[in-house]
């Protein structure tokens, strides 16, 4: 009776065919959204079937993304939603390049992120409250960027949260202090002229001094 157990290989084998090709499909959607001069995305050729062969891309046993190292590689353009669909995404490292535009909000899609690090870019817009749907994020690095609006209170959910740094960026309204956020420094937000600085329990400026 060994069909069964075949036809779950097979089935097992076309899964993660699938799986790579929905993945690899994702990457190539970031290639082709940046400019690279220094052609560290040369080997990500959409012709193949994995792209756990790509180089700056490390893969589980199971041939699924679970890293993407790209800081500091001269890249610059925008960042895209299609990496949304890394579910098994562990550490997304895309600092000090020049990208540009929003932070996508389907980045909360990714649950076993642990790593967020997108410091020294020229990111745009506002902090998406979705990255509060990440349970295992325990670094978010957003720092040096050009990123408005408020801090989304949404993201002192982030129970894991161990080291959060905002600081200069323009972001306005005041410092949430609850959960996760009761133990972070002033150090995380500075240089955001339009901060207010930690809100008080009942008060209503978080609302009033943040216009944008």
């Amino acid at each position: 009776m060994a069909f069964p157990s075949l036809f779950l290989l097979l089935l097992s084998a076309v899964s993660a065919t699938v799986s790579a090709n929905i993945e690899g499909d994702a990457l190539y959607a970031l290639r082709r959204a940046v400019k690279d001069p220094g052609n560290v995305l040369q080997s990500w050729d959409p012709t193949l079937v994995n792209p756990c062969t790509w180089f700056h891309v490390t893969c589980d046993k199971d041939n699924r993304v679970t890293r993407l190292d790209l800081g500091n590689a001269r890249l610059s353009g925008n960042l895209v939603p299609e990496l949304g669909r890394l579910e098994r995404l562990q550490y997304l490292e895309l600092y000090k390049n020049n990208l540009v535009g929003s932070i996508p909000k389907e980045f909360g899609r990714l649950k076993n992120l642990l790593s967020l690090d997108l410091y020294n870019n020229n990111l745009t817009g506002t902090i998406p409250p979705s990255l509060s749907r990440l349970p295992s994020l325990r670094f978010l690095r957003l720092n040096r960027n050009r990123l408005t609006g408020r801090i989304p209170r949404e993201l002192t959910k982030l129970g894991n949260l161990k080291i959060l740094d905002v600081s200069n960026n323009n972001l306005c309204g005041t410092i949430p202090t609850s959960g996760s956020f009761s133990k972070f420094s002033e150090k995380s937000f500075e240089n955001n002229p339009g901060l207010a600085g930690p809100e008080l329990m009942g008060s209503v400026s978080y609302d009033v001094t943040c216009n944008n």
